[in-house]
């Protein structure tokens, strides 16, 4: 079943955002003027790739008998004018978010549209592939989900409080898929990074007293005073001695992140990685 059959069930006080690309911007731009309407029991429903007069009037035929409102971003200026005329026909109101914005652009330019549909997403992957990152990274942090780490550009492996996740969530924003794994000694790490190129994963290096710090405010946030090995310096030496003894076992390149910003440490490592694979296209 089509968006366009499961709407218009006779529900009062809809508005239906058209596009004929996803329609999110729009569907925001609602959301966001409703807001300024406090207690109204309006619903809002996107109906994406509308594209042709047919499934315009198909959309009318669904929603004509109920108080309905349509607002719509649609770049194609005879389909703009199909929907607005069969609006008025039916007495559906109509807000065309896209038309007036065009035609004064054209007039500065004096330029006309190519009025393609879907074209700002394909200009604009590159933010789709930032959000794609980011979600990644929120699902593979400390450790989460790691059947998914052979789908990482970039795995992190580091000690507690090394700074994994900032630098997971810094190197997603810049739309890198990044997850991280944390080093515990005597407990064995996930049997999957076995099977995944070396060449992308990253250990994190860090000084005694800088993960002391980091440590002892962990500590104090969180209210305990019972994890003495944690927080104890002695045992903190011996723990990076391991961990980095372990790191150059498995062939892991190492970065030192101590006092350092965390742009400088992401910066090290996308030139590593980019470097390695000579393009992001490279595949796993």
């Amino acid at each position: 079943m089509s968006l366009i059959e499961k709407v218009g069930n006779g529900d009062f006080h809809m508005v239906y955002v058209v596009s004929c690309g996803e329609g999110i911007n729009a569907y925001h731009l609602v959301q966001s003027a409703l807001v300024q309407f406090p207690d109204n029991d309006i619903s809002v429903i996107k109906v994406p790739h509308i594209r042709t007069e047919i499934q315009v009037d198909n959309l009318i035929e669904k929603i004509k008998n109920a108080e309905n409102l349509i607002v719509h971003t649609i770049v194609n200026e005879d389909l703009r004018k199909h929907l607005s005329r069969q609006g008025m026909k039916h007495g559906i109101v109509t807000i065309d978010l896209m038309g007036p914005v065009l035609a004064k652009i054209e007039t500065f330019l004096e330029q006309r549209p190519i009025a393609q549909p879907g074209l700002y997403r394909r200009i604009h992957k590159v933010d789709l592939d930032q959000v794609s990152a980011i979600e990644f990274a929120l699902a593979h942090d400390d450790g989460v989900n790691p059947e998914g780490l052979p789908e990482s550009e970039i795995i992190l492996v580091g000690v507690s409080r090394a700074g994994k996740t900032p630098l997971s969530m810094y190197l997603a924003v810049l739309g890198w898929k990044t997850s991280n794994v944390p080093l515990v000694i005597g407990i064995p790490m996930p049997e999957v990074l076995k099977t995944i190129d070396r060449r992308r994963i990253i250990a994190l290096n860090i000084s005694v007293d800088q993960l002391l710090a980091h440590r002892r405010m962990r500590q104090d946030s969180l209210g305990t005073s019972d994890m003495y090995s944690y927080t104890t310096r002695s045992e903190i030496e011996i723990e990076i001695e391991k961990a980095r003894r372990y790191y150059i076992t498995q062939g892991y390149s190492m970065i030192d992140v101590s006092n350092k910003p965390i742009e400088t440490s992401a910066e090290e490592i996308i030139e590593m990685i980019t470097r390695r694979f000579k393009s992001r296209a490279h595949k796993r």
